[in-house]
């Protein structure tokens, strides 16, 4: 049976931060699946989109796939990622955090900073604007350049840094709930970004130590190693996922 790659982006972000990573994967024989979330972009007056929703929208790209499902989020989209395991474990073969947030249940990322005492001002906190509806946040295009994509060609950077959109502050400020009968019980890869400036490396380590029990792979990378390393972070993805027990009924209870 097929390997199915389902690609969750973070915030501000979309399907096309996989871009790069998608045709080295197929090279390797596994099909990827990059998620739109909601809550990305635009929105319409008095919507309230929060992980629900992006949990639904992840279920939808899903449904009708057979063979082997492993989720890949990146940064915030890890969140989705557990929270989409805990609802279908018996589907998912693995779960994996590209410098993502592999949180504990009911801890948000604000939580988390509490938690390791480095304050609000990591990352790009202290230069997001405000949307005009109030509802929602931007990344200036300098600022991401240069925290989310400072190892990648400049040229992709610059184009990345672009391509950003608002983001609703309920579909990005989250937590996820999971147990260890579920989404806990799953194979884990934590891939460590070394050089990420939006989610440190300090960061990174604290949660894994919160939520013990995932592989750990390390990638010499910014906070989106797919424009940066993509060679690299397809290697380690092809691997993990060819590893995985195949023979798992996927429909049903796990083996």
């Amino acid at each position: 049976m097929s390997t199915h790659l389902i690609l969750i982006h973070g915030a501000w972000a979309g399907p096309w931060v996989w871009e790069a990573v998608t045709e080295p994967l197929n090279a390797k024989g596994i099909r990827t699946h990059a998620v739109t979330l909601p809550g990305v972009g635009s929105w319409v007056p008095d919507e309230e989109i929060g992980l629900d929703d992006l949990v639904a929208a992840v279920l939808d790209r899903i449904d009708g796939l057979d063979g082997t499902l492993v989720l890949v989020g990146h940064s915030g989209g890890g969140i989705v990622a557990t929270q989409v395991a805990e609802r279908i474990p018996e589907r998912i073969a693995g779960i994996v955090y590209v410098a993502g947030m592999m949180l504990p249940a009911g801890m948000s990322y604000g939580d988390l900073c509490a938690d390791i005492g480095i304050g609000a001002a990591v990352g790009v906190g202290p230069y997001l604007r405000g949307t005009a509806d109030g509802r929602g946040s931007v990344v200036p295009p300098e600022a991401a350049a240069s925290i989310f994509f400072h190892l990648a060609d400049p040229k992709v950077a610059i184009a990345a840094a672009n391509r950003l959109v608002p983001q609703m502050d309920t579909a990005r400020l989250i937590a996820p709930t999971w147990t260890p009968e579920r989404s806990g019980d799953l194979p884990r890869l934590y891939i460590e970004a070394l050089q990420d400036r939006s989610l440190p490396l300090a960061v990174q380590r604290r949660m894994q130590e919160l939520s013990r029990g995932a592989e750990v792979a390390a990638l010499d990378a910014d906070h989106a190693p797919q424009l940066s390393r993509p060679d690299q972070l397809a290697t380690v993805l092809a691997s993990f996922a060819t590893a995985l027990d195949t023979t798992a009924d996927r429909t049903g209870t796990r083996k």
